[in-house]
């Protein structure tokens, strides 16, 4: 099965240049061979090839077929990128192919990474929807300021995995199923104290994901499956 990204089909029957190029250099398909396109909007479509004109792929629609969601609720990791970007991309297609809504990255106090470029995370998100059939592309955010972030508002649960002392129940424990959740996770120097202050007065809930330590992307993948899982 072939599927190509193409968020404008309802208003356009060419695909983007990038997946016309796939399509037409690595692929080789020809005029009527058969296609499955996604939206990101939860939306697939069965068609075909209609026309290749030079570097151009036009593309005939033969139905449409809405997915259904796999899971319940919002699901959103917000965290500060590793310094090694390989392990932040690792953990963007990883955490796709589980199941996430939103990713933001976080400028906290000790982050190693004070700069991202989303434009490749974009890339490596599409392609993680085609080769694990979804037909919702998780929405990126910018680098966010941790102390802007954690202002903003969010109608769900909101936690917070940090390594510094007190009482924290399991993750697991406490994400309730079916409703929105939102999980902070630090860089490799951990939150400062100050931002785990900050993030619990404005209502995150501290966790643990188990005893183990992680590092950052590690942490955030297992924060995902445990949401995507109790969501199922």
């Amino acid at each position: 099965m072939h599927i190509f990204y193409t968020p404008d089909i309802q208003t356009s029957n060419e695909l983007p240049a990038e997946e016309a190029a796939h399509a037409l250099r690595v692929l080789r398909l020809q005029p009527g061979d058969p296609v499955t396109l996604t939206d990101g909007t939860g939306h697939f479509y069965q068609a075909r090839i209609a026309l290749v004109a030079h570097k151009r792929c036009l593309v005939d629609i033969l139905e449409a077929e809405l997915q259904e969601p796999l899971w319940t609720g919002h699901l959103h990791i917000a965290m500060a990128p590793t310094k090694n970007m390989d392990r932040t991309e690792w953990f963007a297609e990883k955490a796709t192919e589980i199941g996430m809504d939103e990713l933001t990255f976080l400028n906290c106090r000790y982050s190693e990474r004070k700069v991202i470029k989303t434009d490749r995370i974009q890339k490596i998100l599409v392609s993680a929807i085609k080769q694990s059939l979804k037909a919702r592309l998780p929405k990126l955010n910018e680098m966010t300021d941790f102390k802007d972030f954690i202002a903003q508002p969010f109608n769900g649960q909101k936690f917070i995995a940090h390594c510094h002392e007190g009482e924290k129940p399991l993750l697991i424990d406490r994400v309730r199923k079916g409703e929105d959740a939102l999980v902070l996770i630090g860089p490799e120097g951990d939150f400062s104290e100050e931002e785990v202050q900050l993030a619990l007065k404005a209502g995150f809930i501290p966790v643990s994901l188990g005893k183990s330590r992680l590092r950052t992307e590690t942490a955030a993948l297992v924060a995902c499956h445990i949401l995507n899982l109790q969501n199922q």
